[in-house]
């Protein structure tokens, strides 16, 4: 049994020096100093400090061993942690955990980061012993950031500096009342660390004649979405969405697609809204038995990033029995293929910053 064992452990050994290195990896750890933006007046009472914090990150380099690699000029994909303190007892602190993309620009030396995650609220509202807390309904929150970084790597061996801005968005998107969020906009240096003595080099095997000529047929798109949201009445309760979504998209290079398309509604809150607007507000003139149903058409890009592609879409509601929000809607987020015609997908809808909710949906591409 112990010569099968050191057997094993040899056959490992020897195979994972046989594997060409594709990829290296570094960390990178950055502290953040700003204000909030007053996006709402309702939250006009929460600003009182300048947030701070610190973003601990693990980045993986690519250097075009695949076609999306160079692309898109061999971006960076990794994990980023994040603690802020709002400077604010009535807001509590927040920490988040995000899966990123690194951009690169300028010959390497501007990197554009996007990260997409999820974070933590110690002290959301509550009737009773934190009513001021008009930011964060539920300590479960949605997070984006996107930071933009002068970067020099290997200064000193593997140590290098970074430094530059982010913008920090926490918002729980409406699942539950209230939900104006907070955005900061702040200013972070750091250090990145190298983990590999040397960097690969970089490959550049793509024909971008090629990548710009390429073409599809019309593809046909079939989505269901659902969620769970509620409207901004505060205790109005938590009730599930349905989304049916049919649209065309013609891609037009190997990296985008336009769309096309149409959307319709099941969007139970709406009910309970309605009804609460027919009480409470009696010279808006509405009965209380107005359809809550809801349908709309949009135009779209989508971007293919590996077997991840971004989704952008705007949209205006065709059919519209009671006014929320506006007839205008916005729908961005994230597509993740599965096989050649299946895909997944989580979006936010929202009506300019206001958002109504995430979607997780399936769908199939034919």
């Amino acid at each position: 049994m112990r010569y099968i064992i050191l057997c094993v452990f040899f056959v490992i050994h020897v195979f994972s020096f046989a594997q060409e290195k594709t990829s290296t990896s570094y960390v990178d750890v950055n502290y953040f100093r700003g204000n909030i933006a007053l996006h709402n007046n309702e939250i006009l009472h929460l600003i009182n400090g300048h947030p701070e914090g610190t973003i601990i990150s693990w980045n993986k380099k690519t250097y075009g061993f695949n076609d999306w690699e160079q692309r898109f000029n061999y971006p960076d994909y990794g994990v980023s942690f994040a603690y802020q303190n709002l400077k604010n007892d009535v807001l509590g602190n927040n920490y988040s955990l995000y899966a990123h993309y690194n951009f690169y620009f300028f010959k390497r030396n501007l990197m554009f980061r996007i990260g997409q995650g999820l974070g933590y609220n110690t002290n959301p509202y509550n009737r009773e012993t934190n009513f001021k807390n008009v930011a964060f309904g539920s300590k479960l929150l949605s997070s984006t950031y996107v930071m933009l970084n002068y970067k020099k790597e290997r200064i000193i061996d593997k140590f290098g500096l970074q430094a530059g801005f982010s913008l920090i968005h926490y918002s729980n998107a409406n699942v539950k009342s209230p939900n104006n969020g907070t955005n900061s906009i702040t200013f972070n240096i750091g250090v990145n660390y190298n983990l590999d003595d040397t960097d690969l080099e970089y490959q550049k095997t793509l024909d971008k004649k090629e990548d710009q000529d390429f073409s599809e047929p019309i593809k046909y798109n079939l989505v269901f979405r659902t969620g769970i949201n509620e409207s901004d009445v505060i205790g109005s309760g938590q009730y599930a969405m349905y989304i049916g979504s049919a649209y065309a998209d013609k891609r037009i290079n190997k990296s985008s697609a336009i769309q096309l398309g149409t959307d319709v509604f099941f969007s139970n809150f709406l009910k309970e809204f309605i009804k609460y607007r027919s009480v409470a507000f009696p010279e808006d003139n509405i009965s209380g038995d107005e359809d809550f149903k809801r349908v709309g058409f949009f135009v779209g890009h989508e971007l293919f990033i590996n077997k991840t592609s971004l989704v952008t879409q705007l949209g205006y509601y065709t059919y519209y029995p009671v006014d929320f929000e506006g007839r205008t809607y916005f729908r961005i987020g994230l597509k993740r293929y599965f096989y050649k015609k299946w895909f997944g997908a989580m979006t936010l809808k929202s009506h300019g910053a206001k958002a109504e909710g995430v979607e997780f949906g399936v769908g199939i591409r034919l």
